[in-house]
């Protein structure tokens, strides 16, 4: 069974930056769209960041101008970097990926586990 895989999380002081990672637990065919969630404790899950198979991306406002997702496909891996990070982005961050495993297979949507982001003032 595939899955996604995060990566790159742990504790940073206000004003630092991390990258994310997910990748796929094994080899596929292609990631055709990707996103970035987010949970902080005692709230909803929320959309942080997206990018369609165009290459096309979307951003939460809340983060707009300090995060960045990127994907690359040799590697099939995407990426969300994290800049200019402050306490309220302290977070439990899942990616979720609509992945092809083989060149004949139909999409299928697959999520990781999370990693924490902690970020302290």
């Amino acid at each position: 069974q595939v899955q996604l895989v995060e990566s790159g999380g742990g504790l940073v002081q206000a004003g630092g930056s991390l990258r994310l990672s997910c990748a796929a637990s094994e080899s596929i065919f292609s990631i055709n769209t990707g996103a970035w969630y987010r949970q902080a404790p005692g709230n909803q899950r929320e959309w942080v960041a997206s990018f369609v198979s165009g290459g096309a991306t979307n951003y939460a406002d809340s983060v707009k101008g300090r995060f960045a997702i990127s994907r690359d496909n040799t590697k099939n891996t995407f990426y969300l970097q994290m800049n200019n990070l402050k306490p309220e982005d302290t977070a439990v961050y899942t990616c979720t990926a609509e992945i092809r495993l083989t060149v004949s297979s139909r999409k299928r949507s697959y999520w990781g586990q999370g990693t924490q982001v902690t970020v302290s003032s």
